[in-house]
């Protein structure tokens, strides 16, 4: 995990100006969080984002609506963490509809996080401080019925690809036991009772595994897993 920057800057795109203001004040009346601006649309956030990363100021986290006119928020969402000069970005996405669909759409496209916009003010400050540390987080009511069902097996190859098994290969067998593990979206804590070891222990191995697989978060991880074949019916 990465240590949180004193302040964290957000950047928050919503075509509805309404729920930015809301989003806006209950951010911007926490002493480590400041909105450092504001989009309407995907476009919008990309060309504000790339201005202040431009400038040095580049904002930690950017809490993105998906249906957005213009470009929506899984496409700006692709393209932020696709950036090099974006990776220290992470993106939320946000939305009124818990489908399982639009939350495997945002994994996919690099979110750290999937989250409902009447997500709890505390969860929501929760949330970024999370992402910002390197975590990720999904919706509770989205997560154990997205890992449960079939949407990650779908397309998955039984047999890994070429480039996952190089990437499968740098593992050795504990850290494929630990994927396999993050894979139930159990917390670090649960993990470690279950395989009998120290919360300290796992959290290296989940370190290893994301460097190994070069995968921005355990969220990614999963999806990897699923879709190698590694996990799954």
């Amino acid at each position: 995990m990465n240590a949180a920057p004193e302040q964290i800057s957000v950047l928050l795109a919503d075509d509805q100006a309404l729920l930015r203001a809301g989003f806006a004040m209950v951010i911007d009346s926490q002493a480590d969080m400041a909105v450092a601006a504001q989009a309407g649309d995907g476009a919008q956030a990309l060309e504000q984002l790339r201005n202040l990363s431009a400038a040095g100021s580049a904002p930690d986290v950017v809490l993105m609506d998906i249906r957005m006119p213009v470009l929506d928020g899984l496409e700006a969402t692709a393209a932020i963490t696709k950036d090099p000069a974006l990776a220290a970005t992470r993106v939320i996405v946000l939305t009124t509809f818990d489908t399982d669909e639009y939350a495997l759409q945002a994994l996919r496209s690099g979110a750290a996080g999937f989250l409902l916009k009447d997500v709890q003010p505390e969860v929501l400050l929760d949330s970024i401080r999370t992402v910002v540390t390197g975590g990720a987080v999904v919706a509770p009511t989205t997560t154990r019925r997205l890992l449960d069902s079939n949407l990650l097996g779908e397309g998955r190859r039984r047999t890994p690809t070429s480039n996952q098994q190089k990437r499968l290969a740098l593992l050795t067998n504990r850290e494929r036991e630990i994927l396999a593990e993050m894979s139930t979206g159990d917390s670090n804590t649960e993990i470690a009772a279950r395989l009998y070891l120290s919360e300290a222990t796992v959290k290296t191995h989940v370190g290893q595994v994301l460097a190994k697989l070069s995968c921005r978060d355990r969220v990614q991880a999963v999806v990897f897993a699923y879709e190698s074949g590694i996990v799954g019916d």
